[in-house]
């Protein structure tokens, strides 16, 4: 397989990944009246963010590896915010988890989180596309 193809399949995965991240936001709107649903929802969703988190970093560093492309900046950057959404990720749902749902002011405080974190991470994620995309047209050079 060609560093091109690896580089391709990375690029697919994270364009599903910033989907799912837009979807997922309709999670609180959905289970708006169903506390337990909202932390069902969450737990689900989180299942699935860290798998596709998971493809999109082994996707890369495969392509990093096998096409001997180096630790340039924009790699380690890229693993730096890999490293802090999963970590952003986890905590938001032990917060789920862990809180007493069934209170009303709770359960809308935690949506409007997941709303805010959710936000966050899809800025984080078109943030180093355009970043990348800026690197292949030559503007940026980091």
């Amino acid at each position: 397989m060609e560093v091109a193809q690896m580089l391709a399949g990375h690029s697919l995965l994270v364009k599903v990944f910033l989907g799912f991240l837009v979807a997922g936001m309709i999670i609180p709107f959905m289970t708006a009246k169903n506390p337990l649903g909202f932390r069902k929802g969450s737990f689900i969703y989180t299942m699935i963010f860290q798998a596709i988190a998971t493809m999109v970093a082994f996707a890369g560093l495969v392509a990093v590896f096998t096409g001997d492309l180096g630790w340039s900046t924009t790699t380690i950057i890229m693993v730096a915010v890999w490293a802090v959404m999963m970590y952003i990720e986890i905590k938001k749902y032990k917060a789920i988890k862990l809180a007493n749902i069934n209170d009303p002011d709770i359960h809308k405080m935690l949506k409007a989180a997941f709303i805010r974190i959710s936000i966050i991470q899809i800025l984080l994620v078109a943030i180093m596309v355009v970043l990348m995309i800026l690197k292949a047209k030559g503007v940026v050079s980091i």
